[in-house]
């Protein structure tokens, strides 16, 4: 059983650089702005061949506010679920009354608590700890966390009094990685806290309560999943702050780290022109897809909002659309259906005369166009890829291939295959031409003949 180790401290110490230091990540986002880190957030840390849980919370003590409240409820269930704790102050900055508070109020805890003094570069270790002894908790460390300097020896002593256990390297969870995207304040943080069946993250009826994008796995019914609740993006115009371009950066990430994409729409806004550019991001990004639409329990004209949806939509057929209640729970159990089918579609692999046979199917049913007198051409298919499944066509005049028939295509696949939830990517290959570039050129048997025509001639001659 490996240690977890929990890192707190007020805001604005250094705890989030700390981590990623720790954990040889940049998972946690960073920047000089108090309150940054909300949610809890772990990471896998190693140092001198030993291994651990690294816990990340946000700042305690300085503020007041239901927000706050959030906050300091995630960081002691993180003290709580600790085997210890990593206190971190600011040497910059000195002891202040918010340290004593929450020295006083770790010790309630009962488990060995190392008191650290983060931003120390440039002096002395015995100068800047020395007001620190007045908390009494006998060794001090002072690092930095910025510049990398005492953070070994400080593990080493964290890590001394834990017993090394031998074990093999924990394989990789094969889960579904399952990305919650929308606008800000459309319902992510519930949704994912409803899904857990625990409150895991902070949900709070504030637009960007969501900073980073936290990782939570866990099991459901015997398969493994990954929850990736993310910052709310919206338009890129109303973005000035930099931390929420970070945050953003972040969502987009994750995006990418998915396998499926759960895109969450609010059921009284409809689908914005921010939703529709979502949406594109992450059919461009070759995701499997999920459309939910939140907070249908407070909705009165459902048909309305249902055609507006399907008119608004129609670009995304091959997404199955759930309506939901985050809040109240209705609806949520039933996305575990559409999730497995999403990436099972994403990641089949399809045998190349299954393709073929598909190929011919669709090509009797409806053939390719006339390009200039003379038809398209396709002559076979293998799959070159899948999350997207990707297919090659190789033919002729393929590039001219007009983008309804490719529509065509991708919509008969879907339906043979059954590839629902998750994009199709076809791309075409253009046969080469031997002569193209060369002009009046014989074929070698036209060659021979022309050749007889000319002994011919000079022998009546």
């Amino acid at each position: 059983m490996l240690p977890t180790i929990t890192i707190v401290g007020r805001p604005n110490v250094g705890k989030s650089t700390l981590f990623n230091v720790l954990t040889k990540t940049r998972d946690a986002l960073v920047a000089d702005q108090p309150g940054l880190t909300r949610d809890r957030k772990i990471g896998k840390g190693r140092v001198g061949g030993r291994d651990y849980w690294l816990i990340d919370t946000g700042g305690l003590g300085e503020e007041s506010g239901t927000i706050v409240e959030r906050i300091t409820e995630q960081a002691l269930l993180a003290v709580k679920e600790a085997d210890c704790v990593l206190f971190l102050v600011d040497g910059r900055a000195g002891l202040t009354s918010v340290d004593e508070n929450l020295a006083q109020n770790l010790r309630q805890f009962n488990i060995p608590i190392y008191l650290v003094i983060n931003k120390s570069e440039g002096r002395q270790a015995e100068i800047i700890s020395a007001e620190f002894h007045s908390l009494g908790f006998g060794e001090i460390f002072a690092i930095s966390a910025a510049h990398k300097r005492g953070i070994t020896s400080l593990m080493e002593k964290v890590l001394s009094r834990f017993p090394q256990v031998e074990t093999a390297p924990e394989p990789e969870l094969t889960g579904i990685k399952v990305a919650i995207m929308g606008r800000p304040n459309v319902g992510k943080s519930t949704l994912v806290n409803r899904m857990l069946g625990y409150e895991r993250v902070i949900a709070f009826d504030e637009p960007g309560t969501t900073r980073d994008s936290i990782f939570i796995p866990f099991e459901r019914d015997g398969q493994l999943y990954t929850l990736i609740d993310t910052a709310g993006v919206r338009r890129r115009a109303k973005v000035h702050e930099t931390v929420e371009k970070f945050s953003i950066i972040k969502a987009f990430q994750a995006i990418e780290a998915s396998n499926v994409v759960i895109m969450l729409l609010d059921a009284h806004e409809g689908v914005t022109d921010q939703d529709a550019n979502l949406l594109g991001q992450i059919i461009d990004s070759g995701r499997a897809l999920v459309i939910a639409v939140n907070k249908w329990d407070g909705v009165s004209d459902r048909e309305e909002i249902r055609r507006n949806l399907s008119r608004k939509l129609h670009f995304i057929d091959f997404a199955k659309i759930h309506f939901i209640s985050a809040l109240h729970g209705s609806g949520v159990g039933n996305l575990y259906q559409s999730i497995q089918s999403a990436w099972q579609a994403a990641h089949r692999k399809i045998n190349t005369a299954r393709l073929n046979q598909a190929l011919r199917e669709a090509i009797s049913t409806h053939q390719p166009p006339l390009i200039r007198g003379r038809r398209v051409k396709l002559r076979y298919i293998n799959q070159a890829g899948y999350n997207p499944p990707r297919f090659l066509i190789h033919g002729n005049q393929v590039k001219a291939l007009p983008n309804d028939y490719k529509r065509y295509l991708i919509k008969y696949f879907r339906t043979k295959f059954k590839l629902e939830g998750t994009p199709i990517q076809l791309e075409f290959r253009q046969g080469e031409n031997p002569y193209e570039g060369r002009k009046n050129v014989l074929t070698p048997r036209q060659q021979k003949k022309r050749k007889r025509l000319i002994q011919h001639v000079k022998k009546k001659k």
